[in-house]
């Protein structure tokens, strides 16, 4: 699978089932959300302006698309879990299956954000991203077309500790035809 595939399969509205264990804290946290993944075009300002910041070409990058959330968690029950961010993939032309993820806005810190990313061989994506704080690997794998499994840690910025690892399920919504 290369990243255009991943990003094909990964289309769609996804419900979430998150487990976060905050390791810092000693706290166990369950988040429901609901993920949006939608395809943009490569000439979208916000993809435009990404790759510029990056001093990527956009003719490098394959398959922008825009993430949104919105969820709970029971950890702080008025807290509602919202946002959205651009993702852009740019593959290594010399590896396909390796690249960067570009994102407008991070995972572990909410400043845009540049991981390196490759696909294994039994077709996980892994993500790892260092911020300025923090660090996050992220690991993404169907089980089938509409089922995925995310596993996160976020490590310290120097990579000897976890602070937060987490579970997710996600299962698309299947909109059928009335």
């Amino acid at each position: 699978m290369n990243i255009t595939e991943f990003v094909e399969r990964s289309l769609g509205r996804w419900r979430s089932q998150r487990s976060a264990h905050h390791l810092a804290f000693g706290h166990f946290e369950a988040i429901q959300s609901v993920i949006d993944i939608v395809a943009i075009s490569l000439d979208d300002p916000a993809v435009v302006d990404l790759c510029k910041s990056y001093n990527v070409d956009t003719k490098a990058a394959v398959s922008p698309f825009r993430m949104s959330w919105d969820g709970q968690s029971d950890w702080d029950e008025n807290e509602v879990l919202k946002g959205s961010c651009i993702l852009v993939p740019v593959p290594d032309p010399n590896y396909p299956n390796r690249g960067k993820l570009l994102r407008d806005q991070g995972y572990a810190e909410t400043m845009a954000a540049a991981g390196n990313y490759y696909l294994t061989e039994d077709e996980t994506f892994v993500l790892v991203t260092e911020y300025d704080r923090a660090a996050a690997e992220e690991k993404i794998w169907f089980v089938n077309p509409n089922v995925r499994c995310r596993v996160s840690l976020i490590k310290t910025s120097a990579g000897t500790g976890v602070v937060t690892a987490s579970f997710s399920s996600e299962i698309r919504q299947v909109v059928k035809n009335q």
